[in-house]
């Protein structure tokens, strides 16, 4: 064995059980999610209580768990899960067998609140074969894509269309982002409509971009399934993370107000995560500053970012005795630095000469960010 063969070996390894261990996780997180669904399902149809609650069944679940994970609006979506993907049902046999630690716990839980027949073995998968609609099989669904692909899949009621989008982003290997950007730009429509689909189907695997492996354990769901802290999500390269860290630093060194609430605090609009690089109150000015930093050059599309933050924080964080949130975005492409502030009511002339008398000035932010960047 050469020294290259051991390198190469030993790279290998790493990146197959790296590999096995997502792989893993994934397939517990999701399989997890689908028998949440399924708990609440039997309770809606069996349970003993289940008029009690009626319509607040899964805001009540939601509050009386009170974890992140079990959010109402994820509740929801296990439920939808459940009903959509009856399939995962056939999965349970083999996954229980390979996790006995876990199986059996579920098992006897389910024969405890009442289910002597263990109704999880008896699949509703035939009703769907009656109308002739095929499902992907449930190793291949659990395999091959993560519950966060699940999850942009779930709102399209054609079944046809969700399998031809779980099919294409099997075969591409799609992130999760351009799994939206496909739905997002009606593939399957255009598809449905082109005289050569098979040669589209070519043509959009070509351009489309791959999942990265490490993606998938980057996601919310993964972390809240682990248990771990918003802020303990790093989305953004390691040099950003490092500038966004010393910025943090240096707005509470400037001694005008400035208190810190979050780094990388999530937002959920919609059905979609989001994240805010750093958050403050301002108790001067009663008002949120957020602040979002771009590594490299200008987009457009950061100040639609950071004017949606602010518009949320607006409508969803804002009190009756705060002033409108002001947002800044720092972005720095080598030497270069641009800052620009933005705010939710940029027609209140009163507001913005507040802001800018009492928030760090474009220079200061400047200078910050042209010194940082080549300390780090």
């Amino acid at each position: 064995m050469k020294f290259n063969d051991l390198q190469q070996g030993i790279q290998q390894l790493s990146t197959s059980f790296r590999r096995s261990a997502i792989t893993a996780i994934n397939i517990h997180l999701t399989v997890r999610n689908w028998l949440i669904g399924f708990y609440i399902v039997e309770f809606e149809q069996k349970g003993e209580d289940r008029a009690q609650y009626g319509a607040k069944l899964l805001q009540n679940l939601s509050n009386g768990l009170n974890e992140e994970g079990l959010s109402y609006r994820n509740l929801r979506l296990y439920r939808q899960f459940y009903m959509l993907y009856p399939q995962v049902m056939d999965y349970l046999p083999v996954f229980f067998q390979k996790n006995i630690s876990i199986g059996q716990p579920v098992i006897a839980q389910l024969k405890s609140i009442g289910n002597e027949n263990v109704t999880i073995w008896q699949s509703p998968i035939a009703k769907f074969k009656e109308q002739d609609i095929s499902l992907l099989p449930a190793e291949k669904l659990l395999h091959k894509l993560s519950y966060t692909h699940i999850t942009l899949l779930l709102p399209i009621d054609d079944p046809i269309k969700r399998l031809f989008y779980e099919i294409e982003c099997i075969k591409g290997t799609w992130s999760v982002r351009e799994l939206k950007r496909q739905i997002d730009s009606l593939y399957f429509e255009r598809s449905a409509m082109s005289k050569k689909p098979e040669l589209l189907s070519q043509l959009t695997q070509e351009q489309t971009e791959p999942a990265n492996m490490l993606d998938t354990i980057k996601m919310p769901a993964i972390f809240d399934f682990l248990g771990l802290k918003s802020k303990d999500v790093v989305y953004e390269s390691d040099l950003e993370q490092a500038l966004i860290e010393h910025l943090g630093e240096f707005l509470m060194e400037l001694g005008d107000g400035f208190c810190f609430e979050a780094r990388q605090k999530r937002i959920i609009i919609g059905d979609e995560y989001y994240f805010c690089d750093l958050v403050f109150y301002h108790r001067i000015l009663k008002c949120h500053v957020l602040i979002e930093l771009k590594i490299g050059k200008f987009e457009y599309e950061h100040i639609g970012q950071l004017k949606t933050y602010i518009n949320y924080y607006r409508k969803e964080v804002m009190r009756p005795d705060d002033n409108p949130p002001v947002g800044i975005l720092l972005v720095t492409n080598k030497n270069d630095a641009l800052v620009e502030y933005a705010t939710a009511d940029s027609d209140q002339d009163i507001f913005i000469s507040k802001y800018i008398l009492e928030l760090p000035t474009k220079e200061q932010l400047s200078k910050f960010l042209c010194e940082e960047f080549h300390k780090i």
